[in-house]
């Protein structure tokens, strides 16, 4: 499924805007499939409001029972389709909708998709008519079950002395709020009947013969194909190589390799554009973005193009005011301004896959990727067959989404999972087993939250990653403390286990504007003591296995509701209005000498042949 974009043979029409919707409030959330809503518009079957495309719908209005509803919410517009597309396919593509969905057009079933944060598409060709009015109907679910990544439960209230009747709770498992909607762009595209369905590409080195090396396959659809021509341009656009067939490779010599931006102040990011182009009657061109770098780990070494790389990371949210998680190239913007100025180059998508402009902008701007799947919170009664087979169908719809990007250099399949109970060994050895096999030019690991003598599942990733919490969570209000947890922790993985690794979330909770001195919990000045005493210990270890830290959190993010979440969780360095805290200007400090120390210690070695610095 390659991502829609325009080109000679390509036309493009978003469908983003105002849409009406409506929550289907009704007892057993099913009036709407009952009364057949999406027949007509939804404004003829009842009252509507409008609803921004793209955004979660919960904090738009000022309705609580639109902010926490659960069930089946319902979208939809009207669209056109202009006749010199008729005689082409035609393709309508949700990048993201949380959690099932159920499209129609005018009125016809056209696909179904389970799961949120992933794009979904259909050729609709069938369902359309040209020259006149569409309705697109979109029926949404945001429930979640023990069965859907991320699991949840419904608890039914049913003493009616005390609940109302048909009360329930939708019990999360995860530390965010279960956002709904239409998260990302909607949008129809057009393509000829014959067309290239699929590009994967492997980037690879040849260091001693100074090439740049980028394995294709290509995979075309319909009728009989034409020639392939295969070109690669450079950041001017001038051809660099070209050959012809749907698998080989292009060799590049003295090549420019994609770095993050603290192994290269000059040319960070660098991507070259795959241009494909099926020859034909009615010829198909696709642009594809594409890096030339590797990656590879060692006992205790991350390597990128076969050099040691340490991240310097956070953990991040798509979530922010009035939109939620939905679409917005603004914060997209500040985001990455506020990333590149704190000293990142490396951050999780904690924890569900992020919307591919965001991955964009990491693959242009340098920054290092640990792509994570939406298995958070994942318990004992999660690990059936049922769950295994749906979080097998969302690593494969991650790799196929996300497989082509320099910027990924790792899969994370899971966050905090109950990993210390037998049942999850044959189930997580499966999902890491398949990563593996999907890609195997990537590490694969999980988030864990367990302690060393108790996880049965690190023995099969490539890279140790945990969360940890001490001062926090435990010996809260002793930061002193933190160092000798830290240093005996890592003592102990590293006596079992010979792998890289790299703490993947720690941080406490504050409340912006709240000090003490001394410090205590909660306050500005608490944050800064127990990050300051995790990056001594860090220190200690930074060049012998430690391949990078990740602090929880980037920005303040909305939670559920409940007695220790003061409006969301205050973990982040930033405000959720993007705003540095204290902590922002310790993590910057660091961050930027450890960038600079790193960077003139490497001067004398690095090979500039390959435009390291």
């Amino acid at each position: 499924m390659l991502y829609p974009r325009s080109s000679e043979s390509r036309k493009m029409q978003y469908l983003d805007g105002m849409w009406d919707f409506r929550a289907d409030d009704s007892p057993s959330r099913d009036a709407g499939f009952k009364e057949s809503w999406q027949n007509q518009p939804l404004f003829k079957t009842g009252p509507v409001i409008p609803m921004a495309v793209p955004s979660s719908y919960n904090d738009i209005t000022a309705d609580k029972n639109i902010r926490d509803f659960v069930g089946w919410a319902w979208y939809d517009t009207e669209f056109f389709i202009s006749k010199d597309w008729a005689n082409r396919r035609i393709v309508l593509r949700f990048d993201s909708a949380h959690y099932y969905s159920i499209v129609y057009v005018n009125g016809q079933q056209a696909m179904t998709h389970v799961g949120g944060h992933l794009p979904f598409e259909t050729e609709i060709n069938n369902f359309i008519n040209v020259n006149q009015p569409n309705l697109l109907t979109l029926a949404l679910n945001n429930t979640l079950s023990p069965t859907t990544l991320p699991p949840g439960t419904i608890s039914y209230k049913n003493d009616t002395s005390k609940y109302p009747e048909g009360y329930f709770v939708q019990n999360l498992q995860m530390d965010f709020f279960n956002y709904a909607g239409i998260h990302r762009h909607v949008r129809i595209y057009s393509t000829p009947k014959t067309y290239i369905d699929d590009i994967t590409v492997t980037p690879d080195i040849n260091f001693n013969r100074n090439l740049g090396i980028l394995n294709y396959e290509i995979l075309t659809v319909g009728g009989t194909p034409g020639k392939l021509l295969v070109e690669l341009l450079d950041r001017e656009g001038s051809v660099v190589v070209s050959e012809t067939g749907n698998k080989g490779f292009l060799s590049v010599s003295s090549p420019h390799l994609w770095w993050p931006y603290t192994m290269n102040l000059q040319d960070p990011g660098y991507l070259y554009t795959m241009k494909v182009t099926l020859q034909g009657n009615d010829s198909d061109v696709y642009r594809l973005p594409v890096g030339i770098r590797t990656v590879n780990v060692t006992t205790d070494q991350f390597l990128i193009n076969h050099k040691p790389f340490y991240c310097h990371g956070v953990d991040k949210h798509e979530d922010a005011d009035i939109r939620g998680k939905g679409l917005d190239y603004a914060l997209i913007a500040r985001d990455f301004s506020m990333l590149k100025w704190l000293g990142v180059n490396c951050f999780r998508t904690s924890h569900y896959p992020y919307a591919e402009e965001i991955l964009d902008q990491a693959d242009q701007q340098g920054i290092v990727i640990i792509d994570e799947s939406p298995g958070v919170g994942i318990k004992s009664n999660n690990l059936g067959n049922e769950s295994l087979n749906h979080h097998l169908e969302v690593m494969l719809e991650m790799y196929q989404r996300d497989k082509n990007r320099p910027g990924v250099c790792m899969w994370s399949v899971a966050n905090e999972p109950e990993s210390d109970i037998d049942e999850a060994v044959p189930y997580f050895k499966s999902v890491i087993d398949y990563t593996r096999k999907l890609d195997p030019t990537r590490p694969v690991s999980f988030t864990c939250s367990h302690d060393y003598n108790s996880d049965k599942v690190v023995p099969f990733v490539d890279v140790i990653m945990i969360n940890r919490y001490y001062g926090w969570y435990s010996d809260t209000g002793h930061p002193e403390v933190i160092q000798l947890h830290v240093n005996s922790d890592f003592k102990e993985w590293r006596k079992l286990y010979n792998k890289p690794l790299l703490v993947s979330e720690f941080g406490a909770g504050t409340v912006s504007g709240l000090h003490a001195e001394p410090s205590s919990a909660y306050t500005e000045d608490y944050q800064v003591d127990v990050l300051s005493q995790y990056h001594q210990a860090f220190d200690e270890s930074i060049g012998k296995f430690l391949v990078g830290e990740l602090i929880w959190n980037f920005a303040d993010f909305m939670t559920a509701q409940g007695s220790n979440r003061v409006n969301g969780n205050k973990k982040g360095i930033l405000t959720r209005q993007r705003q540095p805290k204290p902590a922002a200007h310790l993590v910057r400090a660091r961050y930027h000498s450890m960038f600079n120390a790193t960077f003139m210690s490497e001067k004398s070695y690095c090979p500039l042949k390959f435009g390291c610095h």
